[in-house]
């Protein structure tokens, strides 16, 4: 990867960088809005969907409040299934599993299907150092692994990616044709991974739900390479992210409708797959099942009342395709794995609050990722609770006499807010000036610093001709 660790103290830079590029700007408005737009028309076709959220809400408030009950129970429930669990704290210590588990299978190279657990960690980045290659088989995860980039959008890991960007890494990666057919660049990826999943002998996955009743892992996808990395191989290795139990087979009904519909529309994804224990006399599938079940973070998640509502989230993306901020900004000026609203509250979550304390800033805190989270998880609240929790820890030495300049505007501003005299007299002098700056109804620049900072990247509609108390009192006479 062309960058490790977490690197959201730059989301400024990165930011502006990204606006200054009209070709990611399309890129994201175009693919955030589709997306929306598909959720939208998903959602009509299903009676009773604000109940079937709500269904889903206390399904995983009942999950996160019990979290240690469940996770026993899934446990225990692998084990009589035939599978093996692993308990890792931490990212090396997933790490060390997987490596662990592959060099006594003497493997050199496995194919890994998407998920955000291992990107996480960084697992492939790990193997390589010890000498073992995972080839990313989701296309869009492979396109990402070519290019030595980080996933953009949690459901479309290349969404920041060009028909000619796909080409030229293929070109220079696979030694293919050049071509910008989606149809043409599809097949030749496809005929790529088909032998490495021939030749595979370890296969890798996440799980979207994790069902404690049964030990069944549920993924889900539509591209088929997740079906193939957990029958052909002979070694299956799953990434469980501790959150991701639901208690009972019966709920899966309930995230299935959510999942598709928030996430791309679709009324269900084109495959789901349900893994129960190592293949038995007869079927297909892998020989062994390996489970990694992930804390990296989340029981410091947990242990904050307020802030374990994240833990609901199934990672439909819906959040990051209605934020007005990523459809701007995209997914690699948050620095890490997540990305958009949900990211600004996994990342500190995960990390620690210090080395990711601008995120929580970066929202307009509008409500719509709430309006179109599946579960309903109150995102502007919790990074309301984020903000307060940032104030504690000091601002990077390069932004602190940014940080003081604003902590004294707003001291300013709160002197004058208590004083109507001085609101209503600062109201009369904007009105005065507004002819030498407002445009068609708009403030595009205010020259006077430092408002002049915040006109840079907004614009304000203009002040009325007279104030609400002045027209009410028209009113009144």
């Amino acid at each position: 990867m062309a960058e490790t660790g977490v690197q959201s103290a730059h989301i400024h830079e990165r930011a502006r960088a990204v606006l200054r590029d009209a070709r990611l700007q399309d890129a994201y408005q175009s693919s955030t809005l589709r997306l929306y737009g598909k959720r939208l028309h998903g959602i009509e076709g299903v009676p009773g969907f604000e109940r079937l959220r709500d269904r889903g809400q206390a399904i995983k408030r009942d999950v996160i409040e019990h979290l240690d009950t469940y996770v026993d129970q899934f446990a225990a429930s692998v084990e009589r299934h035939g599978g093996q669990v692993h308990w890792a704290a931490t990212g090396d210590e997933v790490c060390a599993v997987v490596r662990e588990i592959a060099e006594r299978a003497g493997v050199r190279e496995f194919v890994k299907a998407k998920t955000m657990v291992g990107e996480e960690v960084e697992l492939g980045a790990s193997l390589a150092a010890a000498g073992i290659r995972a080839l990313e088989t989701d296309l869009g995860e492979l396109i990402v692994q070519l290019a030595g980039d980080r996933p953009a959008h949690i459901v479309a890991p290349a969404i920041h990616k060009t028909r000619q960007d796909v080409s030229d890494l293929f070109v220079e990666h696979l030694h293919s044709e050049r071509t910008t057919e989606p149809e043409r660049l599809t097949a030749i990826a496809r005929r790529t991974l088909r032998e490495s999943f021939a030749r595979a002998e370890m296969g890798l996955s996440g799980a979207n739900f994790a069902v404690a009743e049964t030990g069944t892992i549920v993924l889900v996808e539509n591209e088929g390479n997740i079906r193939f990395c957990t029958t052909m191989p002979r070694i299956q290795v799953a990434l469980v992210g501790i959150e991701k139990i639901i208690p009972r087979l019966s709920d899966l009904a309930v995230f299935l409708r959510l999942l598709g519909r928030s996430g791309t529309g679709q009324k269900l994804t084109a495959y789901t797959s349900l893994l129960t224990g190592p293949r038995r006399p007869g079927e297909d599938g892998p020989d062994e099942l390996h489970v990694v079940m992930v804390d990296n973070g989340r029981t410091a998640a947990l242990a904050d009342k307020v802030m374990r509502e994240a833990l609901y989230c199934i990672r439909c993306g819906a959040c990051l395709n209605a934020c007005p901020v990523y459809r701007k900004i995209g997914g690699h000026a948050y620095g890490w794995v997540y990305s958009g609203p949900i990211g600004a509250l996994v990342t500190p979550q995960f990390n620690g609050i210090g080395s990711a304390r601008e995120l929580p800033f970066a929202s307009s805190l509008c409500g719509a990722c709430r309006e179109v989270c599946p579960v309903r998880i109150n995102i502007p609240d919790l990074l309301l609770h984020l903000r307060a929790e940032a104030q504690k820890h000091p601002a990077p030495q390069a932004s602190q006499g940014a940080a003081r300049l604003e902590r004294a505007s707003m001291r300013v501003w709160a002197w004058a807010m208590q004083r109507p005299w001085v609101y209503s007299l600062g109201g009369r002098l904007l009105r005065l000036a507004q002819p030498l700056l407002a445009h068609q109804g708009w403030i595009h620049h205010i020259p006077l610093f430092p408002v002049s900072g915040w006109t840079e990247g907004r614009d304000f509609p203009a002040l009325a001709a007279k104030t609400f108390h002045e027209r009410w009192k028209k009113i009144q006479k």
